[in-house]
Formats: C-alpha cells, structure tokens, sequence
C-alpha cells in the first residue's frame, strides 16, 4: 500500500488494528490460563469477549472505508505478545507471575489505546463520523480495561511484594 493520503494511512492503522485485535484473541486465553489469580482469570476472559468485538467493529470500520477488511500484520502487538509469552514460561511464585501478567496487558491496552485514539483523530479529520464514534468507543473500552487492570495491580502487587520479604 502507498501511503500518499491521510485516508491510506487511516486504512493502514485499521489494518493494522484489526490484526492486533486477532492476535489479542489468540493470547488472551492463554493469559487467563497462566493467572493465579480468580480475579485476574476473569478480567482476561472478559477482555477477550470484548476484544472479539472490537475485533468485528474494526473490520466493519475497515470494509466501510476501504471496500475490504484484510489486515495486515502488526509487528507491535506480536513483539508485546511475545513478551508475554516469554514471562509465561519464567518459573514464578504465582503473585509475582500476576503481577508480570498484568504488566504485559497493560503495554498491550496502552498500545491499543495509542493506536485507536490516533484512528479516531484521523476519522474525524477526515469527517467518517461514523467511524470516528466506533473507534472511540471501543477506545473508552480499551481505557476502562486498563483502569481494571490497574485496580487488579494494586492488590496482585502488594501480594507479590509480600513474599519478598518472606524469602530474604
């Protein structure tokens, strides 16, 4: 693709979402898996319902500005997700492996908050008023996730900090 107006630049961000949110999916169980925590299994199994449809509106957006809904793949979202998997295969006391959970997905939505905040400036610039709503949407989503993940941390990291001191 020849990115020679914001528009194809527009659609390159979707693409690349919309390949981020199918990565997502693919990961996400395996997070929930790894987790210790009830709490933190829950709020990945929810993030993954919600990122199928984010992952559905993205390719709505994308075939509605586009005339197709192929992606292309983002190499951000994979390296984020293969840090993840990285951690999961460390041997950890469980809080501490919560804790580095939580980390990873929190670089993961504040990558997706970055990248649908810059769709939805460019939709608006381009006046896709439509699609400017449903990006910011699911941005809104992006961003209340993130503030439940934190609220998981403030927790899962006292834990995990607590068994330091048990070990020294």
């Amino acid at each position: 693709m020849e990115l020679n107006s914001l528009k194809t630049l527009f659609i390159d961000q979707l693409k690349d979402l919309k390949d981020a949110e199918n990565q997502l999916t693919k990961a996400l169980p395996k997070m929930a898996k790894a987790a210790s925590s009830p709490e933190l299994q829950q709020a990945f199994e929810r993030h993954l319902e919600q990122t199928k449809g984010h992952l559905e509106r993205v390719e709505q957006v994308l075939t509605e500005v586009s005339g197709n809904n192929r992606g292309k793949k983002c190499k951000a979202m994979e390296g984020l997700i293969e840090e993840g998997a990285e951690l999961m295969k460390e041997k950890a006391e469980p809080e501490v492996m919560d804790a580095g959970l939580i980390a990873a997905a929190q670089k993961v939505e504040h990558y997706e908050i970055a990248s649908y905040g810059t769709a939805r400036t460019y939709a608006n610039l381009l006046g896709m008023s439509q699609a400017a709503k449903t990006l910011q949407q699911i941005l809104d989503e992006e961003g209340q996730t993130d503030k439940r993940l934190t609220q998981i941390a403030e927790s899962i990291n006292v834990q995990a900090m607590a068994g330091d001191g048990a070990r020294r």
